[in-house]
């Protein structure tokens, strides 16, 4: 083992038993303290310019009218928002932009989809310095079939270099993206040696069964459910709430599903007219179909904007369901 290895192994130890010693609930499970209500937060879509920078007025103007509607929070940097196509440096400018404008750090969440042990940790530490509320933390996704301990030992390697600024990390389940699913068992895993660091999980697995197995394994954790079709029955089953890309365009009705488990049809057949495109264009387009602004359409490199006779397809039939209700 190299010595920079036995540093962070050692690093990760020490972690591992500061996390255990401050354990307020027992092992087993008793006297669990179950985790408030999180609501709703907008996975924040990301406007670009003509020269493909982040037009930061668009999307403070945006941040601040999904918050409006009702959102408790802004997540930046997800999926929704290609945070895997925004570097560092635009992190730091977005963040700070936000702060000026006015908007709160407890009312921001930071995404981090990255591979990189250290680039992980600089994202991360940067947001939770300026006292983001939680971290969005994607697991590393460019090696496949990892397996448990692999990934296991990534967010432990990430912890360990926060370290005592690690907190609020709602790790992130979306393996149709990143090929590396968590779970049921690694999540408990995290839990368990890492209480006071891992708080939750955002489930955008789409696969009902095992949303319906992480509820029942994980009531101490904020479970937050990716899939808008299963977000009501999810939140009846003691789901925490949302981080969802469709709120950019009905946050008042998501937020009726994400805090309280109240069923509406229409987004549900709103998400499978989304999935028949690329969802982050897609999501882009209905932003750019509310607002009437076309600098939503932009996305950048590697994903391509829908075409115009798809936008008008998917306006259709948006308005359609909502026409009457649109947020």
């Amino acid at each position: 083992m190299r010595p920079a290895d036995k540093v962070l192994t050692s690093a990760v130890k020490s972690l591992q038993l500061t996390c255990q010693s401050a354990r307020s609930d027992p092992p087993d499970g008793g006297g669990m303290i179950l985790p408030s209500k999180f609501g709703l937060s907008v996975a924040l879509a990301t406007p670009f310019d003509g020269n493909s920078d982040i037009a930061l007025d668009a999307m403070i103007a945006q941040g601040r009218r999904c918050l409006a509607a009702g959102c408790g929070s802004v997540t930046l940097f997800g999926t929704t928002g290609e945070g895997s196509s925004i570097g560092s440096r635009e992190r730091e400018r977005v963040l700070a932009a936000f702060l000026d404008a006015g908007i709160a750090a407890e009312n921001i969440i930071a995404g981090v989809l990255v591979d990189s042990v250290e680039d992980a940790a600089i994202q991360a530490g940067h947001a939770l310095s300026l006292g983001a509320r939680n971290i969005l933390l994607a697991p590393p996704s460019y090696f496949k079939n990892v397996g448990d301990d692999g990934v296991f030992q990534w967010f432990s390697a990430v912890f360990a270099m926060l370290g005592d600024r690690a907190r609020g990390i709602i790790v992130y389940n979306i393996p149709s993206i990143t090929m590396v699913p968590l779970t049921v068992s690694l999540i408990g895993r995290l839990r368990s040696a890492f209480p006071h660091i891992v708080t939750g999980v955002k489930d955008s697995s789409g696969d009902w069964p095992f949303t319906e197995s992480l509820l029942k394994a994980h009531r101490d954790l904020i479970i937050l459910i990716g899939d808008e079709r299963h977000l009501a029955r999810g939140v009846r089953l003691g789901g925490q709430g949302a981080i969802s890309g469709m709120a950019n365009f009905v946050p008042h009705d998501v937020k009726l599903m994400a805090e309280d488990g109240k069923d509406d049809p229409r987004i549900e057949a709103f998400v499978d007219e989304l999935l028949k495109y690329p969802v982050v264009p897609a999501v882009k387009a209905m932003v750019a179909h509310q607002t009437s602004d076309e600098i939503w359409l932009a996305v950048r490199p590697p994903l391509v904007s829908i075409s115009g006779g798809e936008r008008a397809k998917l306006a259709r039939a948006f308005d359609s369901l909502f026409r009457s209700k649109a947020a």
